[in-house]
């Protein structure tokens, strides 16, 4: 009866010894035994490795524009990590909610939808998938979601400004051109620059601003159309932006007659460098966005747990700058040089258009 009593005592303690330990497993997990974590509690969290990252374009990346920097920084910023980098380029404008889900199948801790048409699918894939994505040139902070959401944007305004004193020091017919290929809020922002720029060292000089539709990134036929036409109108320089189009803006350059009081037109492009295919001599400069810097640090924040938390803006001490040729003279570069300091000190202040329309109400009142 008593070595019953002791068995009976032992199983006892065995049992609540069980339970304590059950109690306490269940408080170091955070109840995850019985819940099961949202991607948003998951995704990005602090700890959390990139062993692989993937892009997405919606033209080839093949452009030396938009869509080839996009493919070039993710490429250099997994190089940089030691992580795999999936490229899905020419996806183009439409719903891309099949490419992205079979994107997260393939594992990456991080997606760079790289165009602002995919801003409304890709932060709802990213919650649904628990993935981390950025969100191109959306305008606003609340597009920005913890862990989830990284807004990325341009100061593009300031690399306009920089390509406005060059064209201003440049021209020789009282002319210079704005060519865009759409509606498109990094445009906007340049042009508004690039008049701003001009305008601070030749103040009477004329601008002229076309566009060759909604969106006409890849329509090179147009763009060598409307870039005729700014030529004919007297522009002896032409700020073209357009990616695709781009080609066909170079080619009109390329063959046009110089306008009255001027011996050469020129050509200053925006993201990449066209040097390599210029075999005429005709491009002056462009206005480079180098995305390998803010690549390399979203995969650092993924890591960190801070991706999300704030916009992040290309500008001219992280990614952008002008390009140097050797037909730009060096006292003409050493006055960009000094515009380049002082927007990065403040003394000198660009303004911001947001719309082909706040652009021209820029261009009407100094004209």
């Amino acid at each position: 009866m008593r070595y019953g009593k002791l068995r009976g005592a032992v199983v006892l303690v065995l049992i609540l010894a069980v339970a304590l330990a059950a109690i306490a497993l269940s408080a170091g997990c955070g109840g995850r035994s019985t819940e099961t974590a949202s991607p948003s509690s998951s995704a990005g969290a602090s700890g959390v490795e990139v062993t692989k990252i993937a892009v997405i374009t919606p033209e080839k990346g093949n452009d030396y524009g938009w869509n080839q920097q996009g493919v070039e920084g993710a490429k250099a910023a997994a190089a940089a990590v030691g992580a795999e980098c999936i490229v899905q380029d020419g996806a183009g404008y439409g719903d891309i909610t099949p490419i992205l889900n079979q994107l997260a199948a393939e594992g990456p801790q991080l997606i760079f939808p790289w165009a602002s048409g995919y801003n409304t699918v890709a932060p709802q894939v990213a919650q649904q998938e628990g993935i981390a994505m950025t969100a191109s040139d959306p305008g606003t902070e609340s597009a920005n979601v913890p862990n989830l959401v990284q807004a990325v944007e341009t100061n593009g305004q300031n690399g306009g400004y920089l390509a406005g004193v060059l064209a201003g020091k440049m021209n020789q017919s009282g002319t210079v051109a704005i060519v865009v290929s759409a509606e498109d809020l990094n445009w906007s922002k340049a042009a508004g620059g690039f008049v701003a720029g001009a305008r601070s060292v030749a103040p009477d000089i004329k601008v002229l601003y076309v566009q060759i539709g909604q969106a006409a990134y890849a329509d090179a036929a147009g763009g060598k159309r409307v870039t005729a036409s700014a030529i004919s109108g007297g522009a002896d320089i032409v700020f073209g932006m357009g990616d695709g189009s781009s080609f066909g803006m170079m080619q009109a350059v390329e063959t046009a007659t110089p306008p009255t009081g001027a011996d050469k037109v020129w050509f200053i492009d925006i993201i990449g460098d066209k040097s390599s295919t210029d075999t005429k001599g005709v491009l002056l400069s462009s206005v480079l966005w180098d995305w390998e810097p803010f690549m390399t640090e979203a995969i650092g924040m993924v890591e960190d747990g801070t991706f999300g938390q704030k916009s992040f803006y290309l500008d001219l001490d992280n990614g952008m700058g002008l390009l140097q040729t050797d037909k730009i003279p060096s006292d003409i570069w050493s006055e960009i040089e000094t515009a380049k300091a002082g927007i990065l000190d403040g003394s000198i202040e660009v303004p911001l258009a947001t719309s082909s329309k706040e652009v021209k109400a820029l261009i009407n009142a100094g004209q």
